[in-house]
């Protein structure tokens, strides 16, 4: 049955569900997959990805079995799980599958894990500006001898800077070549 039969419209995913759906390594690497390409994919250039991340190989190292199967799979049943949650739109009949609107509140539970502490790291800046805020308003040297509007500026400027850093970072590591493997 294809997505595009019944599928729903923009419709909030219960946890339970999004829990569900990513509780099995190959539609996380298929989830994974269709993010990274940002296109319809045919399910057999999918099917072969999958299948050379499960088997740590590349495509053209992948026997016919290891294709055969992983295809399988996805065409008898992780697609159309994903297709009735509502998270792919998969068309059967032309052998297509992409994301849908709703496999945006999957962002949160398969966004690629970043070492860096950036919350400790956004707390401390704010720690230093407010610091150094104090201080000019105090009249605290060397502090008083800058003008309140560079302070203003340094400091819009190193949360900017920080932010930048911040969204590359993350974009960077969304286009990683292999899926997150998290095991559940």
């Amino acid at each position: 049955m294809s997505s595009a039969d019944n599928s729903p419209e923009q419709e909030t995913l219960s946890e339970d569900l999004i829990f569900d759906v990513l509780k099995n390594r190959r539609r996380r690497y298929t989830l994974h997959y269709l993010k990274q390409q940002e296109r319809p994919v045919e399910l057999s250039e999918l099917a072969e990805q999958v299948a050379a991340w499960e088997n740590d190989t590349t495509v053209e190292g992948l026997s016919a079995n290891e294709r055969k199967s992983v295809y399988t799979s996805l065409y008898q049943t992780h697609l159309p799980k994903l297709a009735d949650a509502g998270i792919v739109d998969y068309n059967q009949n032309r052998g297509v599958v992409e994301l849908s609107g709703n496999a945006a509140q999957l962002e949160g539970y398969l966004r690629p894990q970043d070492d860096f502490p950036w919350i400790r790291y956004y707390l401390a800046l704010a720690a230093v500006s407010a610091i150094l805020v104090l201080g000019d308003l105090l009249g605290v040297p060397p502090f008083e001898a800058i003008p309140d509007e560079i302070w203003g500026v340094l400091i819009v400027a190193a949360f900017a800077l920080s932010a930048a850093t911040h969204y590359v970072r993350r974009q960077r590591l969304a286009q990683e070549e292999t899926p997150p493997n998290v095991e559940r």
